[in-house]
């Protein structure tokens, strides 16, 4: 059901690649929420994808932008601007990506350059969008900007590998950016962390599927999906969220508050004794001692 929370305002969406994409689903609800759209991603994710079909679907149109180029950058707002007629009254950031994943090095073997990529591409773009669009003036007052984060930021997660150090960068971003511009002109600018979500990013990262039964098992309201982080994310580039800003806020259906679930903890008494388990303990104590 189309609440109209976006009627009449424009927004630029980073990030969709196809179906399973956050990115995906948020501009097809915006669009049925009101909004017009540009659509963006990197000139290799383009032919990749099929964000063609998405556009058509938005009645809107693809212009592909390296956002680590601040000339990229400057011609995609320039002619996004065009197209929807003004200046963007939101703006979604959901790029990322880890070259050392991709390449199976783990985080105490990282290689240097790539890790310089990965946080260039996962968070330093978010820095170029907002510089480029304050410099073009390319938001409109009361506006917001929206970057997709992970818990990863804050806490430690086996094979995340060196997006966490991208995610904590970029919700720092975030904050000093929100800063700036919410006293210059009132525009909002916010991270959230969703949870774990199937979509190509995510199901890059070594024992993903894993990690997705496990936070299913420890958030009481079980895993967001990408569907209603894109529900959440219409209110955060609505009117009704004016005075959020400089938050990373969490979307994983109490995850982020968790110490240990029943459900969670019922996987590892299954098929163990407790007695077992404590010998166990006591004598690998004793070893290290």
């Amino acid at each position: 059901m189309a609440y109209n929370l976006l009627k009449g305002k424009k927004g630029l969406i980073f990030g969709a690649l196809n179906e399973k994409s956050i990115a995906w689903k948020t501009a097809e609800k915006a669009y049925e929420e009101g909004a017009t759209l540009v659509l963006t991603n990197a000139p290799v994710s383009v032919r990749m994808g099929n964000i063609e079909e998405l556009a058509q679907k938005c009645d809107t149109i693809v212009i592909p932008a390296d956002a680590t180029k601040v000339e990229d950058l400057e011609n995609l707002i320039v002619k996004g601007m065009e197209q929807v007629g003004g200046k963007f009254d939101f703006i979604l950031h959901s790029i990322g990506m880890s070259p050392n994943v991709r390449k199976g090095r783990t985080y105490d073997d990282l290689d240097y350059f790539l890790l310089n990529q990965t946080l260039d591409i996962s968070a330093v773009s978010f820095h170029k969008v907002l510089q480029v669009c304050r410099k073009m003036d390319a938001i409109n007052e009361w506006g917001s900007v929206v970057a997709l984060s992970y818990i990863a930021a804050q806490r430690t997660l086996y094979g995340y590998n060196d997006m966490a150090d991208a995610k904590a960068l970029l919700e720092s971003i975030a904050r000093s950016f929100g800063y700036i511009y919410g006293r210059e002109k009132n525009i909002r600018i916010n991270t959230v962390s969703q949870s774990p979500t199937m979509t190509t990013a995510g199901g890059g990262i070594m024992g993903f599927d894993k990690l997705m039964d496990f936070a299913e098992r420890m958030s009481p309201l079980g895993n967001a999906t990408a569907e209603e982080c894109a529900e959440y994310l219409i209110t955060l580039f609505s009117d009704l969220t004016k005075k959020v800003t400089m938050q990373n806020l969490y979307h994983d259906g109490g995850y982020s508050s968790m110490g240990m679930s029943r459900a969670a903890m019922s996987i590892y008494n299954e098929g163990l004794d407790y007695q077992d388990v404590k010998v166990d303990l006591s004598k690998k104590s004793k070893k290290e001692d």
